[in-house]
């Protein structure tokens, strides 16, 4: 799908450059994949606390020996 944007060209240079990118869309696709982790990472932050421990989880036992 082709989509155009208009996209500040200092903002867009800086992040080319700063990432070692090829082409524009290199920059686009990878800032947006970023962007969707960080806030995927922010949501299970948001999740800490508001579950009970398994008291019966043995962590040990998934270790290799």
């Amino acid at each position: 799908m082709t989509t155009h944007l208009a996209i500040d060209d200092e903002l867009i240079n800086e992040a080319l450059t700063l990432g070692h990118f090829k082409t524009k869309e290199d920059t686009v696709v990878t800032a947006l994949k970023e962007f969707i982790n960080r806030r995927k990472q922010l949501e299970i932050i948001d999740l800490f606390g508001h579950f009970d421990p398994d008291l019966d989880y043995d962590y040990k036992k998934g270790r290799l020996s």
